[in-house]
């Protein structure tokens, strides 16, 4: 049974008005909610990507959900279970069964460092939120033992053959400000920009933003 391919979300998403500011691309956004030139809003955002027809596409494709995704990628990630040895791959062979091709030029979002590990598994949990990736990019900045700086990564899609899986989540917990996209398998995954965000001012935000964006084909 052939893939099918999503529709592309960013070409109904925008151009999108955010505090009287008009954003054609989802990069632009992303940029002056990191200078904190527009409020970071993720309920806000959410609510949008909710009343998207296309969103919901994306969402009710599949019953693929939160509590879904948690047991896979623990069960993906273990390593000394070898009673279960076998389940890890059988898991991720019947989910992949479901997933669709993810549309070109789609954009999404990832915070913190990205693990080396995903370029061997090819699973990377990213979102389609911007406000999302930098809220979460935020909390995993503050947990650094060192201070070290607050990474946001945006993940555009250039190739066809790249496998998601978007998550329904829960509307009424805090789980509906996630949302997320599961890729499942991709060809590569190439950094192609890093920009520093500095002086960023009306914010509370003392250490650096470090904007990675990347290709995936």
């Amino acid at each position: 049974m052939s893939k099918l391919t999503l529709s592309l979300l960013d070409s109904s998403l925008y151009p999108q008005i955010w505090e009287q500011q008009t954003f054609t691309s989802p990069q632009t956004l992303l940029l002056l909610m990191l200078s904190n030139e527009v409020t970071v809003d993720a309920s806000t955002f959410t609510k949008r990507l909710l009343a998207n027809d296309i969103y919901q596409e994306w969402i009710n494709a599949t019953v693929f959900g939160r509590y879904l995704h948690r047991n896979f990628t623990a069960f993906y990630q273990q390593t000394e279970d070898s009673f279960n040895v076998e389940m890890p791959a059988l898991f991720r062979q019947e989910l992949t069964r479901h997933a669709q091709y993810m549309p070109l030029v789609q954009v999404l979002f990832f915070a913190g460092e990205m693990p080396k590990v995903v370029r061997q598994t090819k699973l990377l949990t990213t979102t389609v939120n911007p406000a999302t990736a930098i809220i979460n990019a935020q909390k995993v900045a503050t947990h650094q033992v060192s201070h070290s700086k607050i990474i946001v990564n945006q993940i555009t899609i250039v190739g066809k053959q790249v496998l998601g899986f978007p998550i329904r989540h829960n509307k009424r917990t805090s789980e509906r400000l996630r949302n997320e996209v599961l890729i499942m398998d991709f060809q590569d995954l190439r950094l192609v920009n890093e920009m520093t965000i500095d002086d960023i001012k009306k914010s509370n935000i003392e250490t650096s933003i470090l904007l990675r964006s990347y290709d995936l084909r």
